[in-house]
């Protein structure tokens, strides 16, 4: 059983909110533009808004299984509680979840430097990147140990003015558009004259990770203010808003960047299209919009992941110092993971780090729908819409390996033997815990 403690409730609905978006909007739609555009071109709103749906989907069993146990371990306690003999299973899954935050940290505070020194003299740099990362994990690491309700409000003013910020370059770019919206039209149905239902629900599934942060809200039910409303207002309110974020940027860049220049720039495509639609304003404002972004991101991500992880270590599947809170925060885990995630920044091969951690959180999101659908009337869910979360991230899950497979396969190895070492780790570290 878990171990409850008194704490404050510092944190709201608004809060609450932008957590979640800040957890999701960190930098995924800068990626995912180019390589949407590149498999289907005019169709890639529609993937993003069905990739959002998806996510949708998965967060009903994150908060009726939120709700029903209350635990800040979130996606792991979900599996001790439920299986509560299952040592193994357990350990597994809170393994590769943390490992998947702290990939997910590290090329956050990546795309961060990237970004900032981006068209200076030490954009080509790579030790200035990675010092700047270091430096922006360092800085995020300390608003977080310092505390969680001057966490929330930084959170706050971050998430909101990159909102402002990414809306506007959406509504600059159609202003200033190179097409008027009858060609735009055309040109979809063109596109969809070439590509296939499978293409447009590969780039769906692969559109699937920028959603990516939702679950973050889960992790702060022990901090936050009347968690029965909150809990599920918080992440549908962030999905919703996401999803039209994300739509609207989408059309955006459609109308006023060329299809082949998005592809060929892939993550810098909205900031180099920017540019030329609408001049040095628009890249500074993308540039601006995208530190933003990856900021609030990288504070979302330490403000939850560390709390899932001391939970593990609770049950001595991590190690014990993992516990070790001040002023109720766990300082000891959001200090470990921003140093683990720096180990990777010095290490390099971030862009595989990323795509193990984009790839085990939807695996982990279809585990959560089995376990919600297996206990659904604890938790009192809709059978419904559990099964449809279930075929959803399912196929997801398939396609997304399929197109792994058939375009990086030498990358799907490596994140195989990343994926083996960790449940080698996840066994040995089993053996001798216990859930308290």
């Amino acid at each position: 059983m878990t171990i409850h403690r008194k704490r404050g409730k510092s944190l709201g609905l608004k809060e609450l909110i932008a957590i979640a978006i800040g957890g999701m909007v960190g930098g995924g739609i800068f990626t995912i533009l180019g390589i949407s555009v590149g498999l289907i071109g005019f169709l890639t709103p529609v993937a993003i808004a069905i990739g959002g749906i998806v996510a949708g989907l998965a967060a009903y069993s994150y908060v009726k299984l939120g709700l029903y146990y209350r635990d800040e371990g979130a996606t792991y306690a979900f599996v001790k509680k439920t299986y509560p003999t299952a040592k193994f299973p357990a350990a597994v899954i809170g393994w590769l979840v943390i490992f998947g935050y702290i990939s997910t940290l590290a090329i956050y505070a990546y795309t961060f430097s990237s970004y900032v020194i981006s068209g200076s003299d030490f954009s080509n740099n790579i030790w200035a990147r990675k010092f700047i990362a270091l430096g922006v994990l360092g800085m995020f690491t300390l608003v977080n140990v310092w505390s969680v309700n001057g966490m929330g409000k930084i959170e706050d003013a971050m998430v909101y003015t990159k909102l402002i910020i990414l809306t506007i370059i959406s509504v600059v770019l159609i202003k200033f558009r190179s097409i008027d919206m009858h060609t735009f039209i055309q040109n979809m149905h063109v596109d969809l004259g070439k590509s296939n239902i499978m293409d447009i629900l590969i780039v769906a599934s692969l559109t699937f990770v920028a959603y990516e942060g939702f679950q973050l809200v889960i992790n702060a039910v022990n901090e936050m203010k009347n968690p029965k409303q909150n809990t599920p207002r918080a992440i549908y309110s962030a999905i919703t808003i996401v999803i039209i974020l994300y739509v609207i940027i989408s059309i955006g860049a459609l109308f006023s960047i060329p299809l082949d220049q998005m592809a060929k720039n892939k993550e810098y495509a909205l900031a180099a299209g920017a540019g030329n639609a609408i001049g040095s304003i628009g890249s500074l404002l993308v540039i601006i919009g995208a530190i933003l972004a990856t900021s609030s991101a990288i504070s979302g991500t330490l403000f939850g992941s560390s709390r899932q992880m001391a939970e593990i270590a609770e049950d001595g599947f991590l190690p014990a110092k993992l516990i070790h809170r001040k002023n109720n925060i766990p300082t000891v885990a959001v200090i470990s993971m921003a140093v683990m995630a720096a180990v990777l920044i010095l290490a390099g091969g971030l862009r595989l780090l990323v795509e193990f951690g984009s790839i085990t959180f939807l695996i982990v999101s279809l585990l959560m729908a089995i376990i919600n659908f297996r206990i659904r009337h604890k938790t009192k869910s809709s059978s419904l819409i559990t099964i449809l979360a279930i075929i959803g991230l399912g196929i997801g899950g398939i396609l997304i390996l399929y197109y792994e497979f058939t375009h990086k396969w030498e990358q799907m190895v490596a994140i195989i033997f990343v994926y083996i070492a960790l449940i080698i780790g996840a066994w040995l570290y089993s053996k001798r815990g216990k859930f308290i």
